[in-house]
């Protein structure tokens, strides 16, 4: 009785090997790996840039001091311009040393403002107005979060009906009467220009004069889609 359990055993044992040998044969059999993208130039609605003020002294205490008013004056000119988004960026004081002898000459304390808007016009004349103390780094544009998973999401649509296309193109190709899908991933990629480097000698003005507010071309972002998986032709 108990030789008739064991071969019992055995068998059972032999035909569930059998039956996951044949189903990993199956999931491995006409598959057939297809991509397609889908892709779309959308206008930049977002404005970003970097300001700073860079000053030295001997004392740091008056370094700190000087550097601090200018920054307070500056949040204060940018409270005029609510729809502007303003935050302060990184700061730092650090020793300069004389090249010839190596010695401490002076303390230099560096200090940024950040700028992000929709209203471009806005965040022009605010650049204008801070120019007068700070100088100006950087500006680029770029597609905002919203409307870049808007995009997304319509364009997760498109690359999925063309991996559709492609998979019933490649079905018929192979006289199958049709597929099974397998695996299917969603990437996403943005294409982000690089910000506009402003040369510190043309973006330094006194204190006594403003900069006229610069008329900006935000420029459009390349927003891709790619649909990658596999298929079983049946």
């Amino acid at each position: 009785m108990r030789s008739l359990a064991l071969s019992v055993l055995v068998l059972t044992g032999a035909l569930t090997s059998y039956a996951s040998a044949a189903e990993n044969e199956t999931l491995n059999y006409n598959l057939i790996n297809i991509q397609a993208d889908a892709s779309r130039q959308v206008s930049n609605d977002e404005m970003h840039a970097v300001l700073y003020i860079e000053k030295s002294n001997k004392q740091p205490a008056a370094l700190s001091s000087q550097i601090t008013q200018l920054m307070n004056q500056g949040m204060a000119i940018a409270k005029k311009y609510p729809q502007v988004k303003v935050e302060t960026g990184a700061q730092s004081t650090y020793p300069v040393y004389d090249n010839d002898t190596t010695k401490f000459k002076e303390w230099r304390g560096r200090a940024e403002i950040r700028l992000e808007s929709k209203d471009f016009k806005a965040t022009s004349q605010l650049i204008s107005e801070l120019q007068q103390n700070f100088q100006t780094e950087s500006i680029n544009f770029t597609v905002s979060d919203e409307q870049r998973k808007k995009v997304e999401n319509e364009l997760m649509i498109e690359a999925s009906k063309g991996f559709q296309q492609r998979a019933q193109m490649v079905s018929q190709a192979w006289n199958k009467s049709g597929y099974n899908l397998v695996n299917l991933n969603l990437n996403t990629s943005n294409y982000v220009p690089q910000p506009i480097m402003m040369r510190a000698s043309l973006a330094k003005f006194s204190n006594a004069e403003a900069a006229p507010a610069q008329d900006v071309a935000a420029g459009e972002s390349k927003i891709t889609v790619n649909a990658n998986g596999s298929i079983q032709l049946k």
